[in-house]
């Protein structure tokens, strides 16, 4: 397992041509110009009232101060890709402090810390690189596939402390789980936890649906699978061939696709009554646009949408955790300290105008406070080869393309060719990075979709 994720990373950086200093954040704060020629910083500046008034209620902000940190997180996401991509193996994650305000980049190198300053960020050297301390949870979850492990509620990569943390109700349960999977407690930070997760189901992103006409969860994020329309969801709120309606109970559309537990991702594809909107729902307080699915940095603010408690916003704590559910363990999921209840399964979280992921669940509620987590959209998209529908996607390919078409420049790209966020394609002598998971269609070459593709 460590070896392949190793490869994994060693193959990223050789073949992405990365052009880190162009990335540069010059300290982040208020520098919306340093990004590579022709890149493109999403609008966030027009926060909607509902998700402004989430981010002053939950995280203390005021208009000015919620638009100045999404704005920083946005282009602390940009470079902290670039840099695990030109940092490889030595790579030891990243994360946000003081508000947004400081992006710190963690490598096992020393040699690095030039590198990484040069592209704006705080250097940290540590012990662990982000591969060993990944090979090492990934250990944990091939051990929970075989059986959810009793008493240890959740186990995630911490980058701050630069450990694999492990939740659980006794120090014997912790000591077992990590016995079994042969993993050294020098990686190991073990907590105390009195957590029991759940997943939130009660049965435009964040309005309601309702399975078999009954149980009730919400919609993640609008997408399309060709010409098919459709919405990406938790897996935990149906199976395929589950009948949905929408929240005014009108025929809907059908599971095609969902898993859970393991993951817990689905997507629906609804009837040609319904209009796929780059949209998530405010609820009273102005929608808020979509305009991609880059992955904010821990530490980022966050918000959520879901037709039982409406917005609510708080951080991002952790990637690629682990959770245990009473039906089994999720891995690949983010913990946050947003608040979640039953209903609001399935329903979109946001950071700024990026799409994250779709909520899946967590413990406590939000008349108290809790803890959410997420399942990131761009694997689901990934899993089903669906594009996600934002403010500058194209709505379908041509359909009737020209007699004669052009012959197409010479690169890597290719029509038909499912993309994950942060690939590396060549197009006409020019380089692109992919900023949400799609597939390709004739048509969407990438000078003509910035939402998909960014030049480098």
């Amino acid at each position: 397992m460590e070896t392949t994720v190793l490869r994994r990373r060693a193959c990223a950086a050789a073949t992405a041509a990365v052009a880190v200093g162009a990335l540069a954040l010059a300290q982040l704060a208020g520098v919306a110009s340093a990004r590579p020629a022709g890149a493109t910083v999403p609008a966030v500046d027009r926060l909607s009232p509902g998700q402004a008034e989430a981010m002053r209620r939950d995280l203390g902000l005021d208009a000015d101060e919620a638009r100045a940190r999404t704005a920083d997180e946005y282009r602390a996401a940009v470079t902290a890709a670039a840099l695990e991509r030109s940092l490889g193996a030595d790579f030891a994650g990243a994360r946000l402090s003081d508000g947004a305000a400081v992006l710190t980049v963690a490598t096992t190198d020393r040699a690095d810390v030039a590198r990484i300053t040069a592209a704006g960020a705080r250097a940290e050297v540590v012990g662990h690189s982000l591969d060993r301390l990944e090979a090492a949870k990934a250990a944990l979850d091939e051990v929970a596939r075989k059986g959810a492990p009793k008493d240890v509620p959740s186990w995630y990569v911490d980058v701050r402390a630069n450990r694999l943390v492990v939740n659980a109700a006794r120090t014997g349960a912790a000591d077992g789980f990590l016995a079994a999977a042969g993993i050294s407690r020098g990686l190991v930070r073990v907590d105390r936890s009195t957590e029991q997760p759940r997943a939130y189901a009660d049965l435009r992103g964040g309005d309601a649906y309702y399975m078999n006409g009954s149980g009730r969860c919400s919609i993640g994020f609008p997408v399309r699978r060709g010409t098919q329309a459709g919405f990406v969801t938790a897996g935990h709120c149906g199976t395929p061939g589950v009948i949905t309606s929408g929240a005014n109970q009108q025929a809907q559309g059908s599971f095609q696709g969902s898993t859970f537990p393991g993951r817990d991702y689905a997507w629906v594809a609804v009837n040609a009554n319904w209009n796929p909107r780059a949209l998530v729902n405010g609820y009273g307080n102005g929608d808020v646009t979509v305009t991609g699915s880059v992955q904010a940095v821990v530490g980022s603010s966050v918000c959520r949408s879901g037709s039982t408690t409406g917005w609510h916003c708080g951080t991002i704590q952790q990637h690629g955790s682990s959770v245990t559910y009473p039906e089994g363990t999720i891995t690949g999921v983010t913990r946050t300290s947003v608040c979640a209840e039953p209903g609001d399964s399935g329903g979109s979280f946001i950071s700024g105008s990026q799409a994250q992921g779709v909520t899946s669940g967590g413990s406590g509620n939000c008349s108290q406070g809790g803890t959410t987590y997420y399942q990131p959209v761009n694997p689901a998209l990934a899993a089903y080869g669906l594009t996600l529908v934002t403010s500058g996607t194209p709505t379908d390919p041509p359909t009737d393309p020209p007699t004669d078409p052009p012959t197409e420049p010479g690169g890597t790209w290719a029509a038909g060719t499912t993309y994950a966020a942060g690939a590396v394609v060549t197009y006409g002598g020019a380089s692109y990075r992919c900023l949400q998971g799609h597939r390709a269609q004739a048509g969407w070459q990438p000078p003509n979709v910035p939402a998909l593709w960014q030049r480098i």
